[in-house]
């Protein structure tokens, strides 16, 4: 009986927090990919984003509303105008990309970083396409000189790609964690 009337009495879960996050990066890097699989949908036919795409992002204790910009030159000019409420960031990057590709994306990653409505956000960094041989996350830390420039940030460098599931919602799990700290932070008048 007991067993009954836990299952029946309590009522409605609570509501889980929804968070508003901006998703970047460059043409490319995995953002669509990985956001569809976030969100069980098929793989196949994935384009490039162009101009943006709203997503509803369910993890068992939040649901991100994910805006994913567009990563092509002619949209990143305009990624400021949807900053705006945003109260975290996830920057992915093609970690096995060309050099050249890699110094767009650190540039792209540093301008994030000190954008005065993102400098205060919780950052997760994806280093996706881990199951290419060049990739690898240390090397990115480095070049993309992250000690550094997120000093004082609340920030996450991790490893990503579309064919390990588990670990990218692991990594989304721990940045859930860093947008709830943020909601326990006094009120700053």
């Amino acid at each position: 009986m007991d067993c009954f009337r836990a299952l029946c009495c309590k009522g409605p879960p609570p509501p889980r927090p929804e968070y508003d996050v901006v998703c970047i990066g460059l043409t490319g890097a995995g953002k669509t990919s990985l956001l569809s699989r976030l969100c069980s949908e098929g793989s196949e036919g994935i384009v490039p984003t162009t101009g943006f795409s709203i997503k509803a992002v369910p993890f068992p204790n939040a649901i991100l509303n994910v805006k994913e910009l567009g990563g092509a030159d002619n949209i990143k000019k305009y990624w400021s105008r949807y900053y705006q409420g945003s109260q975290g960031v996830v920057f992915v990057l093609d970690s096995a990309s060309s050099d050249e590709d890699l110094e767009a994306a650190r540039n792209e990653l540093h301008s994030a970083l000190q954008h005065p409505q993102l400098c205060t956000l919780p950052f997760l960094i994806l280093a996706n396409h881990q199951d290419k041989p060049a990739a690898t996350t240390q090397l990115v830390k480095k070049y993309f000189e992250l000690e550094p420039l997120a000093r004082g940030k609340r920030w996450i460098l991790e490893g990503s790609d579309v064919d390990n599931m588990e670990t990218v919602k692991d990594t989304f799990g721990q940045f859930i964690s860093l947008l709830e700290d943020k909601d326990t932070e006094p009120a700053r008048i």
